[in-house]
């Protein structure tokens, strides 16, 4: 193996980039690879498909579970008011909901063959009314989901804690649980997901059939247990009873009861929005699926309220034992089987809320990845992650349900009044949006499914009244808010994307314009530290192949800029370092009147690099405060200018530089004792010549950029007319008080009156520093202004004059010239320090 190769895999085995082309793998990655399995390809995506057995246990948790709680929130509104009145009307009651079911089953059911793209209610709306419309269902749908999650997982909870009341103090914890355990799920895949979670969809409705058919064989046969609420304990108040029907406080009564009631039919339309997940022909075999799904929710919604009303059970105020609960413990009886079978609904029902949850991490992912291809949502919500799925989507869901469980302390009634005017919202615009539809193509059979369609759309829209008045009070008003919030802020997003594809779409009809031609490019370098960061930034900058190259620091310190100053002169990197006042310590306007004046040339373009160190994205956010991206930001608002923020991960290029150093020193072992001689010989020639330079200073070639005019060659403190000229033991001079010459002025001179060339005296703080490396000697120019104007200081043969740093002010006394472009400079001039920099 030849010596550089031998050199170069020992580097990289002691850095560990020798898998995967050169780049190990991070922590994070490694961790999520370890958690989430392999990641797929692209050409698995198609492989991540659902059966019909398996949508129905993935995408009907949400409906079917909702049967669970539905009769008992109608009777927590009933009890005070109609009291044992309310195991009656809980049967009108459920009958009206069941019809609402139906004729919403019926919409969906044409929502389905029509659109086989999947987005349900949204894309109903995005083609029938358009997109900005369209946001009100959008906002609906994502509210829906959001509470969906929260909602079921906090019922699942009460589920367990009827079978184990130990664990009710524990509910919020467990819940929170449970939802970043399905959120794992889910974050692995859409197939993996499926299989975990389809089981307790068939487990529950069969238990629970199996439940209601025993109930009313044992009611059939006369042995049903009825037991007195009266003398139960923990439960809702019941009331007397004594409110007639017709009275304004039953109306409302009954509308809240029915209003939650309303949230058993929560999840229908999980299979609309996630059509693209079944396998072809995806419409029929959603259709197929939609309508099982009725089928079971309406099987058990009545019959969970017809055991209800035979029963008397009553829903507790700690929300466990819940109403189904009380009801496998009656019809079950306390035999060991019956023991068994009650453990075996609870835990079905525990298990169907928890993963009727999933509906909405399997929805929601889908719905943000529409809307956002739609422009109306950010565009990071439509990438796929790791497992093809939308993993982002998965994670802010997460979020922010574990947020609404926190707030509401897991409290399923608390829950309540947020869920249903959003689902009722897409139900009722995916109905209108359908009957218009229908008038506008009129297929066979328009008729009959535009009033089908129709029908649904008003029947929600009178559900979503109601809720928003009867449960205003309890919550209600937060989905109000946020609808009056969140869809402006998405037709204001959709707005800004628009605005920039229309510029694209009238840049690429017209001729490109020919590529600018700049007579001279400048870059800038700022620097904040010296340190390896600083030195990728330099070596970046010099790739560029600029015009010219400047660093820059911006002084808020001065003596942090002080010790730059000694750093950078020893380091002699070869570029000048500008040292520029920033009293106010704003360093975006500071960057930006740089820029500008250095941008003012139609010729010249400005270009600054920020380097910036790098650290993982947690420790980055603590670390960073953002300045580069801010100034950034400014100089790409200025017309002929860029900026680059090069990041440099010092902690690895470190390993990197010691394994290489480590590496060198292994197979160069036999030379190192010659090569510590050649490096002292190399240093001290480098010393030697250090010091001719400092003996022998001399003016660089084109030191004053442009013509200085209104000088003689040679005159002892002007500057040359043009071109190099040597001044051998000049120097500045401090200016003592005792100096007397004629020609200079009793008082300082303001620097914007200076017109034509001679001795002058001027006043003023100083605003730039900056050292400019020549050969192998060095200039010191500074900036100095009044409030008049500018004036810069040159002094050969100088890296540093103790008290002329940013800040101080200063008296100048010498001879003035004048550049091409009128600005005045002095070279080599006596000056006092007046004021020393704070």
């Amino acid at each position: 193996m030849p010596e550089e190769r031998r050199r170069s895999v020992a580097t990289r085995k002691a850095t560990g980039l020798l898998e995967r082309g050169g780049l190990p793998d991070t922590f994070w990655y490694s961790t999520k690879r370890r958690l989430l399995g392999p990641p797929l390809v692209n050409q698995d995506l198609g492989e991540q498909r659902l059966t019909k057995p398996l949508a129905l246990g993935v995408l009907s948790p949400d409906g079917i579970s909702s049967s669970a709680y539905g009769t008992e929130e109608i009777l927590i509104a009933l009890l005070p008011m109609a009291g044992l009145a309310a195991f009656t009307l809980i049967l009108p009651m459920t009958l009206v909901i069941l019809f609402v079911m139906v004729l919403v089953l019926l919409s969906y059911r044409e929502i389905v063959m029509v659109y086989i793209r999947p987005g349900g209610s949204y894309v109903v709306a995005r083609e029938n009314f358009g997109p900005r419309i369209a946001q009100v269902c959008a906002v609906a749908l994502l509210i829906d989901y959001i509470v969906t999650v929260a909602v079921q997982t906090a019922a699942g909870t009460a589920a367990v804690a009827s079978a184990f009341p130990a664990i009710g103090p524990y509910k919020l914890e467990i819940t929170v649980g449970v939802v970043l355990l399905m959120a794992f799920g889910n974050l692995r895949g859409l197939k993996e997901a499926g299989r975990a979670f389809a089981v307790p969809t068939y487990l529950f409705a069969g238990s629970v059939i199996l439940m209601i058919v025993v109930g009313i064989i044992r009611e059939a046969l006369g042995n049903l247990p009825d037991y007195n609420p009266h003398t139960l304990h923990g439960t809702y108040t019941i009331g007397s009873g004594s409110a007639g029907l017709i009275s304004a406080v039953m109306i409302f009564t009954l509308l809240r009861a029915f209003a939650n009631g309303g949230a058993s039919l929560t999840g229908i339309e999980a299979v609309s929005d996630a059509v693209g997940a079944f396998h072809a022909p995806e419409g029929r075999n959603a259709r197929q699926v939609l309508m099982m799904e009725g089928a079971i929710l309406g099987t058990l919604v009545a019959g969970i309220s017809w055991l209800a009303h035979a029963m008397h059970a009553t829903p507790r105020t700690l929300g466990y034992p819940t109403v189904l609960a009380q009801e496998a413990t009656y019809v079950f009886g306390s035999t060991f089987i019956g023991h068994a079978l009650f453990y075996l609904v609870q835990g079905a029902t525990m298990l169907i809320l928890y993963t009727g949850a999933n509906t909405s991490f399997n929805g929601f992912p889908f719905l943000t990845s529409y809307v956002a291809g739609d422009s109306f949502l950010p565009r990071w919500l439509l990438k796929r992650g790791h497992r093809l799925v939308f993993s982002n989507a998965i994670i802010l869901l997460t979020v922010i349900s574990i947020a609404l469980l926190i707030i509401k302390d897991a409290d399923v009634n608390s829950l309540v009044p947020l869920y249903a005017i959003g689902v009722f919202t897409a139900f009722s615009m995916a109905g209108f949006g359908m009957a218009r539809y229908h008038s506008k193509h009129r297929t066979p059979g328009w008729r009959r499914r535009m009033i089908i369609n129709f029908s649904a759309g008003v029947l929600t829209l009178i559900v979503v009244a109601i809720f928003a008045v009867v449960k205003f009070t309890e919550g209600a008003w937060v989905v109000v808010v946020l609808f009056i919030v969140l869809v402006p802020a998405l037709i204001r997003l959709n707005h800004e994307y628009q605005a920039e594809t229309d510029v694209l779409e009238t840049i690429s009809e017209n001729q490109p314009p020919p590529p600018p031609h700049y007579s001279r490019r400048t870059v800038f370098v700022f620097v904040d530290h010296f340190d390896l960061a600083t030195l990728a930034a330099m070596r970046y900058a010099r790739s560029m192949r600029p015009t010219t190259i400047r660093a820059v620091h911006f002084v808020i310190d001065s003596v942090r800029a002080d010790k730059l100053r000694d750093k950078w002169t020893r380091a002699d990197r070869g570029i000048p370092l500008d040292f520029i006042d920033v009293s106010d310590r704003r360093l975006t306007r500071a960057a930006a009147e740089l820029v500008e004046r250095e941008a003012a040339d139609p010729a010249t373009h400005v270009t600054v690099v920020l380097p910036r160190r790098s650290y993982s994205a947690l420790l980055g956010r603590l670390l960073h405060d953002r300045t580069a991206d801010k100034i950034a930001a400014v100089v790409s608002r200025i017309p002929r200018s860029a900026a680059t923020i090069v990041p440099y991960d010092v902690t690895s290029r470190v390993r990197v530089l010691q394994a290489r150093q480590a590496a060198k020193a292994a197979a160069t072992s036999s030379d190192a004792s010659a090569g510590q001689k050649v490096t002292s010989r190399e240093i001290d020639v480098a010393a030697k010549h250090g010091a001719s330079a400092a003996e022998t200073p001399a003016e660089p070639p084109g030191s004053v950029r442009g013509q200085v005019k209104g000088q003689e060659p040679g005159t002892p403190d002007g500057p040359r007319a043009s071109g190099p000229g040597a001044r051998d033991g000049q120097r500045a001079s401090r200016w003592r008080p005792d100096d007397r010459e004629s020609a200079t002025p009793a008082t300082a001179t303001s620097i914007g009156s200076l017109d034509t060339p001679g001795r002058a005296v001027v006043e003023g703080r100083i605003r730039v520093v900056e050292i400019k490396p020549v050969e192998r000697n060095s200039v010191l120019a500074c900036e100095i202004s009044d409030n008049t104007g500018a004036l810069t200081a040159l002094f050969y043969g100088r890296s540093h004059i103790p008290g002329l740093v940013c800040g101080s002010r200063v008296r100048l006394r010498g001879t003035v010239g004048f550049r091409a472009d009128g600005h005045p400079v002095m070279i080599n001039p006596a000056y006092e320090l007046l004021f020393p920099a704070l």
